[in-house]
């Protein structure tokens, strides 16, 4: 008898059903064609993230590899989702512990002087008890609440993987934007050097009388512009150096990267990207699994209209070491059953809120994989574009430093006005500074590629069939 009393509950609890609506992962809008910038797709199916490839080795930079790996050592914001992720995964282990029986135990003991007829008795009086009790799962209440918290928690650990490869894409973006300005600076420092020599050109020939006081003012004017665009051009090369400390954790004054030619490899994107590929990002999975989170939770709504069934148990005694002896020992058994007729409508809010935060969380995933598709294309058409830019970029330059060494020359000779030199000059700098922030710009676009695809990959990989 005592054994189908604690068999009974187990049971039932086998048959217990889930009231949560069976989960179907959202369809999103997406072109029959595939990429437009680029070939074939199918629609990507969320999974976990690559995001511990060192895919910013391709730019083929040891300082910067090594940037990459001090930034994940020490970032705070992964720091702080990393204290996220262990405070969700400690909430699927608290919500799963209701699977479990809840059992306690209470001891006493006291010493009492009491009057009696005989005279005045001290005794002593010693009690222990075990108590146990269980909710039986029968309308799934438990298992939908595991499963939202372990959605939940592995949504947060998406989110970690989203943090890292931020912060991976933000110090080479950085690092990238710092050598593209130590770039920009020697030729702003070359492009002086030359207007410095033009100006004594010019004042030399002003001496001799073969140049006026307006070629010497016009030197002197575009000697001092320059020289004001170099100012400018070093200190966002200082705001980057200390925003890329920051990602370091250190403080800015504590961090200082040393000036160095513009070396950095641009990673050559292979053609027709599979879009599996999208299959890693952390935000999409993260988006899913926070709508899996969500269905679950409609489950855990659903089943409080239903009544609470609590097994009981309790066992002891009034002489703890005595236990073994009958006349000392007591147990019960028992079950209550619990249900709420009447709550003003509390019941059908808490399931349209279920049902509400569902629709919401399918939005914010649809829109994240649409959102995804675009940021893939966007780089892909960039990194066509500017490639395609920087070619005719290159002519435009090679051009305009023909021109500026013909015209010294003629100036040198007397043959042409300090005027036409001066134009050229501008025009030759110019096309220098349009070709290294065009440089700037593809690396950018190859971070954000390469971070809209959801971190690094293989040859291989690119080449998968669809």
């Amino acid at each position: 008898m005592k054994r189908s009393l604690f068999l009974a509950p187990a049971l039932l609890a086998l048959t217990a059903c889930a009231m949560a609506p069976t989960y179907v992962r959202p369809e999103v809008p997406t072109a029959a064609t595939g990429f437009e910038e680029d070939g074939a797709w199918r629609q990507a199916r969320p999974g976990m993230a690559d995001d511990r490839s060192p895919w910013w080795q391709a730019y083929g930079d040891p300082q910067l590899d090594d940037l990459v790996k001090r930034a994940i050592a020490a970032n705070l914001t992964l720091k702080g989702a990393e204290a996220q992720l262990r405070q969700s995964q400690a909430l699927a282990q608290s919500a799963a512990s209701s699977w479990w029986p809840t059992v306690g135990v209470n001891g006493q003991a006291t010493r009492q002087r009491a009057a009696a007829l005989s005279g005045a008795q001290t005794y002593d009086t010693r009690a222990g008890a075990l108590q146990a009790s269980w909710e039986p799962d029968f309308w799934g209440r438990v298992r939908s609440s595991v499963d939202a918290a372990d959605a939940t928690a592995r949504a947060s650990e998406a989110d970690l993987a989203a943090a890292r490869l931020t912060v991976q894409a933000s110090v080479v973006n950085l690092f990238a934007q710092i050598r593209v300005n130590d770039a920009l600076i020697e030729a702003l420092q070359r492009t002086i050097e030359g207007y410095g020599k033009a100006l004594k050109i010019a004042q030399s020939q002003l001496r001799a009388g073969v140049a006026t006081p307006a070629d010497v003012a016009l030197a002197q004017s575009t000697l001092a512009s320059t020289q004001a665009q170099l100012v400018d051009v070093q200190l966002a090369r200082k705001q980057s150096e200390h925003a890329l400390a920051v990602l370091l954790g250190l403080a800015p004054a504590d961090f200082h990267l040393p000036a160095a030619a513009l070396t950095l490899n641009l990673p050559v994107m292979p053609p027709q990207l599979p879009s599996q590929l999208l299959e890693r990002r952390p935000d999409i999975a993260a988006a899913e699994l926070r709508v899996q989170a969500a269905n679950a939770e409609i489950g855990v709504a659903r089943a409080a209209w239903f009544p609470h069934l609590v097994f009981n148990a309790s066992g002891g005694g009034t002489a703890l070491g005595l236990w073994a002896s009958a006349p000392q020992r007591v147990w019960a058994l028992g079950a209550a059953l619990t249900g709420t007729l009447f709550d003003g409508g509390l019941r059908s809010a808490q399931n349209a809120q279920a049902v509400a935060a569902f629709d919401q969380q399918v939005a914010s995933y649809r829109q994240t994989v649409l959102g995804s598709f675009q940021e893939v294309e966007d780089n892909l058409a960039a990194l066509r574009e500017l490639a395609a830019e920087r070619e005719l970029q290159d002519q435009a330059l090679a051009a305009a430093r023909e021109s500026e060494r013909v015209l010294l020359k003629q100036y040198q000779a007397g043959t042409n006005t300090y005027v036409a030199l001066i134009n050229a000059q501008a025009l030759s700098l110019n096309a220098e500074r349009t070709l290294v922030q065009l440089r700037g710009r593809e690396f950018a676009a190859s971070v954000a590629l390469t971070k809209a695809l959801g971190g690094g990959y293989t040859s291989s990989q690119a080449n998968t069939n669809n």
